[in-house]
């Protein structure tokens, strides 16, 4: 499966948010500002599906946009080259095969991300990964929805959750997810499964994680908050800070109450609880 990133020069930070915003509407899976571009990856047969719209918007916002291939074979190495470890606080480290581990004490992951998103870099995995640290999930019960390399279901097992569920729409994510599990020692525990919101009908979860885009997190609200047991916690993430009204709305007519939020660079975390 291909992907391709639509490269955006953006005058200021500002200019960055507000396309992001507006290109979440079309099926981006992520975005990353890097040198004054926004950078923005969908996969190469979705965005055949909505060019038209994505081309309009830009000539609307008198902004020039560049569309690159990124092929299969060419992904590790581009990963490689700029994949750096990442550090939550001096509590985590997410790091690749090739890097040094943590130092002792220190929880750590390690993640060769291939085709899938999710390595920790971006402010919203970055949000969910210290939201787990500090969640309490020991013992319990979790989905990792959206979970892409499995980063944030194999921080709730190091963590300590009984068991969680890692759900993606991405074959090539749920099987790089289920080479991460395995690598990481926790496939006992981490079930990596292939499909959409509808895996989880019937199933019953003590905390969720959701870290993906706003139109889905509202769409998928319902599905949720019927499989989030009572006390049970959902963590919220992949939307701008402007964005978090329309996210706890969603949460409230759903019966779930905002328990706090927390924002980086732009990007904001939700977390609900179910009463």
């Amino acid at each position: 499966m291909d992907y391709t990133v639509l490269n955006v020069p953006c005058a200021d930070d500002g200019q960055a948010e507000i396309l992001t915003a507006e290109l979440a509407d079309f099926p981006f899976e992520s975005f990353e500002t890097e040198g004054g571009v926004l950078k923005a990856y969908i996969r190469r047969e979705a965005l055949a599906d909505c060019k038209d719209g994505v081309d309009a918007l830009l000539v609307r916002y008198g902004t020039p946009g560049r569309y690159v291939v990124i092929e299969t074979q060419n992904w590790n190495a581009l990963w490689e080259s700029n994949f750096p470890p990442v550090d939550v606080e001096g509590r985590l480290r997410i790091r690749a095969p090739f890097h040094e581990p943590a130092p002792a004490g220190e929880t750590e992951v390690v993640l060769m991300p291939k085709m899938s998103f999710g390595t920790g870099h971006h402010a919203t995995t970055w949000l969910m990964a210290r939201a787990v640290l500090d969640l309490g999930v020991a013992d319990r019960t979790g989905l990792d929805m959206g979970s892409g390399t499995g980063v944030l279901a194999i921080v709730a097992a190091k963590c300590g959750a009984a068991h969680v569920d890692a759900v993606d729409i991405d074959d090539w994510a749920d099987a790089n997810c289920r080479e991460n599990v395995a690598a990481n020692g926790v496939a006992d525990r981490v079930s990596p499964m292939l499909g959409d919101v509808r895996r989880i009908a019937g199933r019953r979860y003590d905390f969720i994680l959701a870290n993906i885009n706003r139109n889905i997190l509202a769409a998928d609200m319902p599905a949720y908050a019927a499989a989030l047991a009572a006390g049970g916690d959902l963590v919220m993430s992949g939307f701008l800070e402007a964005d978090l009204p329309a996210i706890a709305g969603a949460a409230a007519r759903e019966g779930l109450t905002l328990a706090g939020s927390a924002s980086r660079d732009g990007w904001m975390l939700a977390h609900v609880r179910r009463p």
